[in-house]
């Protein structure tokens, strides 16, 4: 069973309701028509606690949480956004229009870090398509069932999941497969299952993906990357089947492995409901652990004090803050973006007001092609000013921990936006041919065989 409108108490409005809802905003008839031309390309869903009980209408399109769900008309090239408005506007047929906003997506880089190109691990000759295995230790797997959310983010890296275009999806239902490729790969210690978000799925649903795992005795941990906490709550509290997916996350507890919850909070007011903090409190009951991670976004969390808020606010609650991520090279990335020089200093400003116990969160981070570049400051070295950066987790293992330097950039937002400084390549680059044609060999801290195929698991 999955999560489904009118179900639970659970409302979802969708594109179809997005002019009524804009409406509270104050917008007129033409500002609604070009945000609807947006929600044509990037995906638009959210839920009756979100709009009723999480906005602030009084202060939108500005308020935070509005602008963390609603689409912005100006998220995409304006002559995108008034050519599918002509189109919506002249009633046009809705596969014109569906193909107008495919040719967008395409130039918005729907996959980052090569997601579909890159990450196929196999079982024997068979590709399991809603796998992913990027570093030795973790795979991330992708329920069939959890491909939505109970509302999507306006930033969210994955937005191709939901935009109903099949070939952009990642997922499968093959729990025995993913069984299977775990046996075939020891040191595979954890597994995350993402989406879309697994807590749309009724028990009965995540105990057919979870219970298998506890049979496997390399399993360490069990990870759910989840916003079901800040965006419905009552998924814990009130749903029919809120006890048995509780007793669910007590049998992984019971059975030796770590079940973390990792779960994404964007803004203080999302921790402000008492709904939230029952919840936070069954889950945590359960022996889970949660730990907490978003990402920097302009015009919603670009701000130091709202970060050392949301981090208190989540180790009051007794849940351990994570990571600061850096907006990802997908989507309106030119929308949110922040700098990495003013990500830097927002972070650090934001650690410097809280205690030892926030200070667990890491960031800012880029998960990148080579693996979560984190940016640990901006500094002199020889007379020259550098980003200094180290890997927290890459491809290649023996890259993890290693500093290494890029020129700084004030307009850089991403990894491929930098410059090595001091050398003539960075760490996780192969070195550039010679005269002959010939490789002058692998990059200094090791070769990097994971981009050089699709079977990244090796």
């Amino acid at each position: 069973m999955t999560l489904k409108e009118g179900i639970r108490g659970y409302r979802a409005y969708t594109a179809k309701h997005l002019d009524e809802l804009l409406v509270r905003a104050g917008f007129d008839a033409e500002q609604r028509l070009r945000v609807r031309a947006v929600a044509t390309v990037l995906p638009f869903r959210t839920n009756a606690y979100v709009v009723d009980e999480l906005i602030d209408w009084s202060a939108a399109p500005d308020d935070p949480i509005y602008r963390l769900v609603f689409p912005q008309e100006d998220m995409l090239p304006e002559a995108d956004v008034s050519r599918i408005a002509d189109l919506l506007r002249k009633e046009a047929p809705a596969a014109e229009v569906r193909a107008a906003a495919h040719e967008v997506r395409m130039r918005l880089n729907p996959h980052p870090a090569g997601q579909l190109e890159l990450n196929v691990p196999r079982v024997g000759d068979e590709p399991i398509h809603g796998l992913q295995h990027k570093y030795p230790e973790t795979v991330l797997f992708f329920p069939k069932q959890g491909q939505t959310c109970h509302a999507y983010c306006t930033y969210c890296f994955r937005w191709a999941q939901f935009v109903g275009e099949p070939d952009l999806k990642m997922a499968s239902d093959d729990v025995a497969r993913l069984v299977a490729y775990l046996k075939e790969h020891p040191q595979v210690t954890s597994v995350l299952l993402t989406g879309g978000d697994p807590m749309i799925m009724g028990e009965p649903v995540l105990r057919r993906y979870i219970e298998p795992l506890l049979e496997l005795e390399q399993i360490e941990s069990i990870r759910i990357g989840t916003k079901s906490l800040a965006y419905w709550p009552a998924r814990f509290l009130t749903d029919p089947d809120a006890d048995d997916t509780l007793r669910l996350f007590e049998k992984v507890v019971e059975s030796g492995k770590t079940l973390a919850f990792m779960a994404h909070f964007s803004h203080p007011r999302e921790m402000e409901p008492e709904k939230l903090r029952a919840a936070v409190r069954r889950v945590l009951g359960t022996g889970a652990v949660i730990r907490t991670q978003a990402p920097l976004i302009r015009s919603i969390n670009d701000d130091p004090g709202v970060w050392a808020r949301m981090w208190r606010l989540q180790q009051q609650m007794g849940m351990i803050p994570y990571y600061m991520f850096v907006e990802r090279d997908t989507g309106p990335q030119d929308y949110f973006a922040v700098p990495l020089g003013r990500a830097w200093e927002i972070f650090r400003d934001a650690y410097a007001q809280v205690s030892g116990l926030c200070r667990t969160v890491r960031g800012p981070s880029m998960s990148a092609t080579p693996g979560k570049v984190c940016v640990d400051g901006v500094t002199e070295v020889a007379g020259q000013r550098v980003f200094v950066l180290h890997f927290i987790q890459a491809r290649n293992p023996e890259l993890v921990g290693r500093p290494f330097f890029a020129q700084y950039d004030p307009d850089a937002v991403w990894l491929t936006d930098l410059r090595p400084a001091f050398a003539d390549r960075f760490p996780f680059e192969t070195a550039p041919a010679t005269s002959n044609g010939t490789s002058n060999g692998t990059a200094s801290n090791g070769a990097f065989p994971a981009l050089s195929g699709a079977r990244l698991s090796a």
